[in-house]
């Protein structure tokens, strides 16, 4: 990797968290967002999966669009604080990440979080990681009974998440020469071309032609550290 680098973007889902839900449709990715569904039964799951072709079938204005119809199906099937909290935190790290981003931070790098995910989710993963800056896209917030009455959303998934990618280079004073990224998704193709060094960990076919490196394990045999050859 060019010695150039002095930033490193990561994705969250599917890349230093595991896959949660194996099965998608179209160009979205498995997700916690998916889960949370599931576990709220079949009727909010199917009405889960129709704002899927509604979103591959670009019938959205925007990330954040899709977003507010998920969460209104959440709201629907009575989504309360702590059953949240419990499916978010029973999420599991890949192994190696810990070690990995204590590596990067003992090298010098910066460290950024970008995801279309929970911030609830990317606030565990900067607190553990000691990450330096995170965004996602969907803060949720609760009244005292643990309901669900509002939220705040930021368009940081697809090609969105570029804006955010621009944003601390800006920051920081960096160039995209200066920056890696390390994502999973066909979601991160947009990231991938911008940075100067991109890493496909695990990741789809689409992902994988626009990377400069790629990471492919077995399924159940992930181990984030292999991305350590790369720096």
């Amino acid at each position: 990797m060019s010695q150039k680098v002095k930033l490193v973007f990561f994705d969250m889902e599917g890349t230093i968290f595991k896959k949660t839900v194996r099965t998608s449709y179209g160009n979205t990715a498995p997700s916690a967002w998916s889960l949370i569904a599931r576990e709220l039964g079949d009727d909010a799951l199917r009405e889960e999966e129709m704002t899927k072709r509604k979103w591959t079938s670009g019938k959205y204005a925007g990330y954040v669009e899709w977003m507010e119809d998920t969460l209104r199906i959440y709201q629907k099937y009575g989504l309360k604080r702590k059953f949240f909290d419990e499916v978010t935190g029973s999420l599991e790290y890949h192994k190696g990440v810990f070690e990995t981003f204590r590596a990067l931070r003992e090298k010098g790098f910066r460290l950024a979080l970008i995801s279309g995910g929970f911030k609830a989710q990317a606030d565990r993963a900067l607190l553990d990681l000691r990450i330096n800056h995170a965004f996602a896209a969907c803060e949720l917030l609760w009244d005292d009974e643990g309901n669900l009455v509002h939220w705040n959303l930021l368009p940081c998934d697809y090609e969105g998440k570029v804006d955010f990618m621009r944003l601390i280079m800006k920051e920081h004073g960096l160039a995209p020469e200066e920056c890696a990224f390390v994502g999973d998704g066909k979601n991160d193709v947009a990231l991938a071309r911008v940075a100067g060094v991109s890493i496909a960990f695990n990741g789809a076919p689409e992902l994988r032609e626009v990377s400069t490196y790629s990471v492919e394990q077995a399924e159940g045999e992930e181990d984030f550290s292999e991305i350590l050859r790369f720096f």
